[in-house]
């Protein structure tokens, strides 16, 4: 399990990640935040707990994408398969989802909403994952948003399955945090 708490002035985010059967306790005060994140839990087959409270919609969409994502990299496995792809339909939506959980982030889109593109990429940066999503068809945003998410937490699910032998060819890829002390220190 993790559990990852971000404050700011402008606000506070508790996560909590654990494998599980993909449900969760979702509660952000944006009714449709609160959706797409117990979509997301219930497709990649996480444990989601998340409590959110913001000045703006945009601090408080942007903020638990921050926290989420630096929970799911802290959350991560050492030896996963690592990269997930999937294309989900929803009534005039298909859109699809790739991710590489390698540490590379980079998030390329676009959804039909700013708040929710901007979502995708604070996420994808801060779970140091690579982020491609494709809308290839929609008018509904709605629609095409929970696509997104659905698409996106099957990648997930696919990406995280524990692989002992690794996919990589650099193997095993650690970091090690290290104090630098100057002469001076």
């Amino acid at each position: 399990m993790t559990v990852l708490t971000r404050e700011t002035r402008e606000t506070r985010v508790r996560v909590e990640i654990r494998p599980g059967p993909g449900e969760g306790t979702i509660d952000t005060s944006v009714r449709f935040l609160d959706h797409m994140l117990a979509t997301l839990a219930r497709y990649s087959g996480l444990e989601l707990s998340v409590s959110a409270r913001g000045d703006l919609p945009h601090h408080l969409i942007e903020d638990t994408a921050i926290a989420l994502g630096a929970a799911l990299e802290q959350f991560r496995p050492a030896r996963i398969a690592r990269y997930g792809d999937r294309t989900i339909p929803m009534d005039d939506a298909l859109v699809h989802a790739c991710i590489d959980l390698g540490g590379r982030p980079f998030y390329r889109g676009p959804l039909p909403s700013t708040l929710y593109d901007h979502w995708m990429r604070s996420f994808a940066d801060h779970a140091r994952a690579t982020v491609h999503l494709r809308v290839l068809r929609g008018r509904d945003r709605h629609h095409v948003i929970e696509a997104a998410f659905k698409a996106l937490g099957l990648a997930l699910r696919e990406a995280l399955v524990v692989n002992e032998g690794g996919m990589s060819t650099k193997g095993d890829v650690s970091w090690k945090d290290q104090l630098l002390q100057t002469p001076e220190s």
